[in-house]
């Protein structure tokens, strides 16, 4: 399966102005987070990048790009109608292929030499199906992502055949649909924020919103694991929601401690936990 397009969406009410915060990266280089997330695409061989805003923003994210904003393609989300109704106003940009999605307000730390995305892609490519990136997540983490659950089909690539799909669900939906056999009790697998979709997803879309309603993300990826394969891989690496409170922190915590600039950060610390204890 080709994978060379990737999306990102970065049109939610609470969510725009997100990417566009400044960070300090991994090699001690000031960045935007939508610098940052570029890169995580670029690392996985991905070049063609569409990105969801909202109408007027286009300006402040070609700045916060960069060097980056040549490869930006920027889709107007006119009306704030959803993260699904966002994914589909990218319609015309992902075609008929198959396409890496990311959510504008996460980053991402992989434990190894490969990239997030990178590892992602390399599963899609060798399974040629969608894939979910999931995080086994405690249940009082359940409010903020839609979580999966299926059964183990390759415990060294920690793969999983999808079967079931909610939304934000509550401990007891999770408990009574989610559970995945080897999991820690009290623990699902939550989005990673991460996807390479096929194009049955925008198809699936476009049938759902010209039949009118209610359309959401969960719903399509629902139908495809009725329709075709579908996968959830745990890659080697964590996710960092910063459009949660204290969530730009927690994020610039994790970058700094896997940075060149370590040490320093961790004297810091050190220094600012004995103040306080005066």
């Amino acid at each position: 399966m080709d994978i060379n397009k990737a999306l990102i969406t970065a049109a939610g009410k609470n969510q725009r102005t997100l990417p566009l915060q400044s960070l300090v990266d991994r090699d001690g280089t000031g960045k935007t987070a939508l610098a940052i997330i570029i890169e995580e695409i670029l690392r996985a061989g991905i070049g063609r990048i569409g990105i969801v805003i909202s109408p007027g923003d286009e300006p402040a994210y070609r700045t916060a790009a960069g060097a980056h904003a040549a490869r930006l393609t920027f889709i107007e989300q006119a009306e704030p109608l959803g993260y699904a109704h966002a994914i589909h106003c990218a319609a015309g940009f992902c075609g008929d292929d198959a396409f890496l999605l990311l959510v504008g307000d996460h980053l991402y730390l992989s434990a190894t030499e490969k990239g997030c995305a990178q590892q992602l892609v390399e599963t899609a490519r060798a399974e040629n199906c969608s894939v979910s990136a999931v995080q086994s997540t405690h249940e009082s983490k359940l409010p903020y992502y839609g979580a999966v659950g299926g059964r183990l089909v390759h415990a060294a690539r920690r793969l999983y055949q999808v079967e079931a799909v909610l939304e934000k669900p509550t401990p007891t939906e999770a408990e009574q649909k989610l559970v995945v056999p080897g999991l820690r009790a009290g623990y699902y697998l939550c989005f990673f924020g991460m996807h390479v979709l096929t194009p049955a997803v925008q198809k699936h879309l476009t049938g759902l919103f010209a039949a009118g309603g209610t359309v959401n993300f969960r719903s399509a990826l629902s139908s495809i694991a009725t329709q075709e394969r579908y996968l959830a891989c745990e890659l080697e690496g964590r996710r960092y929601d910063f459009g949660v409170k204290y969530g730009l922190l927690n994020a610039q915590l994790a970058l700094s401690l896997a940075g060149t600039d370590r040490d320093e950060v961790l004297r810091n610390i050190v220094e600012l936990l004995a103040t306080k204890g005066r």
